[in-house]
């Protein structure tokens, strides 16, 4: 489907517009109220821009894809934080997080126990938000099982450092890209480097089993889908 180079779509526009107008209304009756210093504020979003959906009402260039894919486009969004006491205003940090750290971050921010039966996938994100550079984590995984309307495939990815590596569930075929070099996911090294494609692959299967993950189920008298 056609991507939209220009950022000319004016409905889209005006969402962006009211969505900023409403996130001020908020800020300023924490003020009004004197609980700015008591409140951490979160502004993200549950995916990327909705570039490949009727009337391609925005893009993510030079990020590929958008909402419903497991490229970049699709699962790097904006996360600002406000966290008073913690946070540095004005600062910002490269480190990648998902949005599975949000309740143990919250949890250690308020000086309450971690619960890590209850965020398998998540670590507190205090350290950065102090200013720390790094997280003791060695991956970041996504898992999205099902076709969408915005012409995606299912499948899964997992993030270690610069690399990333993305599984069709259709074939099981792999893509691996060097995101610190191709953020644009163009160049895929899965057949030049296949042992560490082969080891990622091992790493996103061992957290399939982990956590349970569903897949393509057959449909009445069809073929058995693929499955890890």
């Amino acid at each position: 489907r056609q991507v939209r180079i220009l950022q000319d779509h004016a409905v889209y526009a005006a969402m962006v517009e009211a969505m900023d107008l409403a996130v001020g209304k908020v800020l300023d009756k924490l003020d009004a109220l004197g609980l700015t210093d008591d409140t951490i504020v979160v502004f993200t979003s549950d995916n990327g821009g909705l570039s490949t959906s009727e009337g391609s009402p925005t893009s993510n260039l030079p990020l590929r894809g958008g909402k419903g894919w497991l490229y970049e486009g699709g699962i790097r969004e904006p996360f600002v934080i406000r966290a008073p006491g913690v946070t540095k205003a004005g600062s910002t940090c490269g480190t990648p997080v998902v949005s599975t750290d949000f309740y143990p971050t919250i949890l250690d921010v308020l000086g309450k126990p971690l619960r890590s039966e209850q965020h398998l996938d998540g670590v507190s994100l205090k350290p950065l938000l102090a200013g720390g550079e790094k997280l003791d984590r060695e991956a970041i995984y996504w898992h999205y099982p099902h076709y969408a309307n915005q012409g995606s495939f299912p499948g899964g990815a997992v993030r270690m450092g610069d690399w990333k590596l993305i599984e069709r569930f259709e074939d099981g075929q792999t893509h691996l890209y060097n995101l610190a070099d191709d953020i644009s996911e163009k160049n895929d090294l899965a057949k030049q480097q296949p042992e560490r494609a082969a080891a990622m692959r091992d790493k996103l299967h061992a957290w399939y089993k982990q956590v349970g993950a569903k897949f393509l189920s057959a449909k009445p008298n069809g073929p058995e889908p693929w499955k890890p």
